[in-house]
């Protein structure tokens, strides 16, 4: 297992932080999915190890960006 964490911005409410764990939850590996509205953090725990583009196209997929 593996797990990584990353910085969104963008993000003003819960149905962001939905829409951004619904995107990121559709990753191949990935196993879950937590999201802090308050910091903007992303914590991804996978399988393997995640592509930092794959997690940033599925953010920006999402209407927000990684930092």
């Amino acid at each position: 297992m593996s797990t990584s964490t990353f910085h969104v911005t963008g993000m003003t409410c819960q149905h962001c932080v939905a829409s951004v764990t619904e995107e990121v939850s559709e990753l191949p590996g990935v196993t879950d999915v937590a999201v802090t509205l308050d910091d903007g953090t992303l914590v991804i725990t996978s399988a393997q190890p995640l592509d930092r583009d794959a997690v940033s196209g599925a953010v920006s997929e999402a209407g927000y960006q990684l930092v």
